[in-house]
């Protein structure tokens, strides 16, 4: 993290996990706020789409706005009126802290299994160009359907299924992570599409106050799995980078 201003509760974790947020447990939020946005491919962790609130223009893009002219940092994003007229309560709760909010969007992804989702463990690049004295950029993840089934799989190593923690996903559940920092994906073991609303919030003051409003805490119990399942997916995932790996050197090699 450089010189950038951090939040401690995160700084020491690399996730929080907050209240749940009380609209979406009561089921006050009308679903039409996500199904009704508009939708564009984008490859992440599995079989996904993104529908944009904010975009380094306003236009319906997803794109890293560093690679936008002229460049800048995950920070700053503009709303997007034909989906913020969609989605009001969404909007609302990703402004809810104070914090400056970069890319804001609602993520749609399919059901998976635990196999595909280890070998998904990716990091974000969300503090590229991010200035030294500015607030680290974070994320907020905010599950919008209710899939109590569902898992978000954070590892502080990649390759190393001791250090997985393994968080529950019912409609409302809210977690901040540092996805630069944290290795993660979800395993989602429902029958419809999942969709969460996915936000960069740069860290300061605000928040930290959010955070704490909210009863920040990084002591929740990580969900056992059978062991036998965590074995199968280690290997399941190195067998799959090998094969890539394989796949990418024959594409490079002179003559190919």
């Amino acid at each position: 993290m450089r010189d950038h201003i951090t939040v401690p509760i995160l700084a020491e974790s690399g996730f929080v996990i907050l209240d749940p947020c009380a609209p979406l447990t009561a089921g006050a939020v009308p679903d039409a706020e996500w199904k009704d946005l508009e939708y564009t491919g984008w490859r992440s962790s599995g079989i996904t789409r993104f529908a944009p609130l904010t975009s380094y223009a306003g236009d319906i893009d997803c794109n890293g706005f560093w690679n936008w002219t002229p460049p800048r940092a995950d920070k700053d994003g503009v709303w997007i009126s034909s989906q913020t007229a969609i989605a009001p309560t969404l909007v609302a709760l990703a402004q809810e802290p104070g914090a400056n909010v970069g890319r804001c969007r609602v993520l749609e992804l399919q059901p998976n299994s635990y196999a595909d989702a280890v070998y998904n463990l990716h990091c974000d690049d969300n503090n590229r160009l991010n200035p030294d004295g500015e607030g680290w950029v974070v994320r907020s993840l905010l599950n919008l359907t209710d899939d109590p089934d569902s898992l978000l799989i954070l590892r502080e190593d990649r390759f190393d299924p001791t250090t997985e923690i393994r968080i529950p996903l019912p409609a409302g559940s809210h977690v901040i992570v540092d996805t630069q920092r944290l290795w993660h994906a979800v395993w989602h073991r429902g029958d419809a599409p999942r969709h969460a609303l996915i936000t960069s919030w740069e860290s300061g003051p605000e928040l930290a106050a959010y955070i704490e409003a909210r009863h920040g805490s990084t002591h929740a119990p990580s969900v056992p799995l059978d062991e036998e399942l965590v074995a199968e997916a280690q290997a399941e995932m190195h067998r799959r980078l090998e094969e890539r790996r394989l796949l990418l050197d024959s594409l490079s090699s002179p003559g190919q």
